[in-house]
């Protein structure tokens, strides 16, 4: 009898140590356990520690209640200004309600997934390219709020949100970077034009300051030639004036057309002075009129008076036609005479001169 109670105990205590070992659940710090009693979602939800569920009737589910992260797989799609772009993300959640986790969606992580992807092709439809490079805190806060919409439902409370990357075409890459190219460059040059301009003004007053004392640009001079020589090169650059250059090219072109103006036709010459070269020879003035056919000079009446209008010289064309209008008169064979020559012949040598001449 005492042996047959003795079985009975151990028994008992087996089957005890059985159902204590499948009602024994231990739930982490970082879950909450979520009781389904014959399919009907128990109000109590299992703190951390250790708890106890009826086997064969009750089911714990875990939920993890840490912030889990999630990468956004890259999305393919084109901005407002119609630019094809290549858009990932990671988004931070977590769960705050363990019974909503598990009753309103099947896989709370996956329906936050495709609804990250879904957010995320719209933000990237409604953007223009500079607002996914420059302003992305925006977009950041705008995806958040299409993504926590209906995650709120599922007791699933986004924590962040944030774009990571943005991959664009080749062609796009090397347009913005000569656009890049062409601001700096601009910059540059009003940079530079900002640094003639103040150079320029400082420059000016150094020359009002040099123009009163001219023997400061004569300074300024010899400061250069010390400059360029400190360099020890074999060449010199002098500075020189524009002004001289400008008056050796006046000297070289000579005085100005109507500086040296012709005398005009009619008019007499000067008798040369005893000292010139050309005394004692007549010139066409004197000559005229010429001599007679018969060698007879002209006579003092032909001698025009102090009051009288001087003749004009003879043109080349004139004293021709005269010589021609001259009768020549072959000389003997016998005749020696001066005469005999003809009256060309007779006239002086000063007389027949002008003639040669022309």
């Amino acid at each position: 009898m005492v042996q047959d109670l003795l079985i009975a105990v151990v028994a008992a205590a087996a089957v005890g140590a059985l159902y204590l070992a499948a009602a024994a659940r231990v739930v982490r710090q970082y879950e909450r356990g979520v009781v389904l009693r014959l399919g009907r979602l128990r109000d109590e939800v299992r703190a951390p520690g250790f708890t106890m569920v009826l086997p064969g009737f009750d089911r714990l589910r875990k939920v993890n209640m840490q912030i889990v992260t999630m990468p956004v797989p890259a999305q393919d799609g084109i901005t407002r200004d119609n630019v094809t772009v290549r858009v990932d993300a990671v988004i931070y959640f977590k769960v705050v309600d363990p019974a909503s986790a598990v009753v309103e969606v099947e896989d709370y992580r996956f329906a936050v997934s495709q609804m990250a992807q879904t957010s995320l092709r719209s933000i990237i439809g409604k953007s223009d390219l500079d607002d996914l490079l420059s302003n992305r805190e925006k977009l950041n806060q705008g995806l958040e709020l299409m993504i926590d919409s209906p995650a709120v439902g599922w007791g699933v409370q986004i924590d962040r949100v944030e774009i990571k990357d943005v991959s664009l075409p080749e062609t796009m890459k090397r347009s913005m970077a000569r656009q890049a190219e062409a601001d700096r460059e601009r910059r540059a040059r009003v940079i530079n034009a900002d640094a003639e301009l103040q150079a320029s003004k400082k420059l000016a007053e150094a020359a009002s300051e040099m123009s009163t004392q001219p023997a400061a640009l004569q300074l300024r001079l010899l400061q250069t030639v010390v400059a360029v020589a400190a360099e020890k090169n074999s060449t010199l650059v002098l500075p020189f004036p524009v002004e001289l250059l400008r008056f050796l090219e006046r000297a070289q072109q000579g005085p100005p057309p109507d500086a040296v103006r012709p005398p005009e036709r009619g008019a007499p010459e000067a008798p040369a002075g005893p000292e010139s070269p050309g005394a004692g020879v007549p010139g066409p003035v004197a000559s005229w009129p010429p001599a007679s056919a018969d060698g007879t000079e002209p006579g003092d009446a032909d001698v025009p008076g102090p009051g009288a209008t001087p003749q004009p010289a003879p043109t080349m064309q004139e004293a021709q036609l005269f010589a021609d209008d001259v009768p020549q008169t072959p000389p003997s064979a016998d005749d020696d005479r001066p005469e005999a020559a003809g009256p060309a012949a007779s006239r002086p040598a000063a007389d027949q001169e002008p003639y040669a001449r022309h």
